[in-house]
């Protein structure tokens, strides 16, 4: 199949794989296009939002969706990172056996990862960047398709471990969850208190995923959109040389260049799921909050002003 082909089939797919999960989930539309974005892709993300928001659900049924296998792991302050990796066990031949952990799977629900220390964190991290453990010395693949969608409450902030900055650089999307409306939420209600509960069938294999994640990166970019992409990203940076009086004013912190390469890959995937062969800066333009937001950090002016990072990178656009 041509790459063309590949594409329009990608288009055709993604509408299958949007209609599959609306039979489960009722409305954050936005939310699942950028789940699906980021499995495309090959990143990871983040999903912020307060409890009973089907963050849990949507993970669940993208998985059915996918057709990947999916395991979820609770968060709590006394989970060690052996409970994520697994471990190794004397068997009855008095031989070390290694036990895998939850962390081998295609799709990691990582429930309240803000809950856990940053021991557990970091263990867990390494597993993203890497896409493989060392335990024991002994060094472990994943399997591919891998994906961490982690899970964090903006409330009850108490007793909690904020992921470091560093740490936050390692999630391609920030996805924000919003309460539903009132018709979404009447729906809602008429469709989960029944005895029908409806289930997303599968749609694609691991092995179509995989091929789909190559051809994102095979897509052309002009020039003038990738130095759309750097300039944006150049722009957060508080005292640089494109960074407007704005950002000088309400920014600690800008994002660095994982950020960049995130805005071409978020752009062709965004640009691909449209039936396009190839990004324009619309495309950038449209995943730069969910790609951002988790990485340029505000003052303590934005902060007592009421200004959200979202709206500092809105004037950059």
């Amino acid at each position: 199949m041509s790459d063309v082909n590949a594409i329009d089939n990608l288009a055709i797919k993604f509408q299958d794989l949007k209609t599959e999960i609306g039979k489960v989930i009722i409305g954050q539309d936005q939310a699942v296009t950028n789940v699906l974005l980021s499995v495309i892709c090959g990143g990871h993300s983040l999903l912020i939002g307060v409890p009973g928001l089907a963050k849990t659900l949507l993970v669940n049924t993208v998985s059915d969706a996918l057709g990947l296998e999916f395991k979820r792991i609770q968060f709590t302050p006394d989970l060690m990172p052996s409970d994520i990796l697994g471990s190794e066990i004397l068997d009855n031949e008095r031989k070390f056996t290694f036990i895998k952990g939850p962390i081998f799977s295609n799709i990691i629900l990582a429930d309240e990862i803000n809950r856990t220390p940053p021991k557990t964190q970091a263990a867990l991290l390494e597993a993203m960047q890497e896409k493989s453990v060392t335990i024991s010395g002994h060094h472990y693949k994943l399997d591919l398709p891998f994906l961490v969608l982690a899970t964090q409450n903006p409330i009850e902030q108490e007793g909690t471990y904020p992921l470091p900055e560093a740490q936050l650089d390692r999630f391609m999307f920030s996805i924000n969850l919003d309460y539903p409306s009132f018709e979404e939420e009447v729906e809602v209600v008429k469709k989960t208190t029944t005895n029908s509960v409806p289930k997303a069938s599968s749609i694609l294999s691991s092995v179509d995923i995989l091929e789909f994640q190559q051809l994102i990166r095979k897509i052309p970019v002009a020039d003038n959109v990738i130095e759309y992409a750097v300039s944006l990203v150049s722009k957060t940076r508080p005292q640089s040389a494109k960074a407007t009086e704005f950002v000088n004013k309400y920014v600690d912190w800008g994002a660095g260049p994982r950020a960049s390469q995130n805005l071409i890959l978020g752009a062709k995937a965004t640009a691909a799921i449209k039936g396009k062969y190839s990004p324009d800066i619309e495309d950038v333009k449209s995943v730069a909050i969910p790609i951002l937001s988790h990485r340029v950090v505000k003052n303590y002016k934005a902060e007592a002003e009421n200004i959200s990072v979202s709206d500092i990178i809105q004037t950059l656009l």
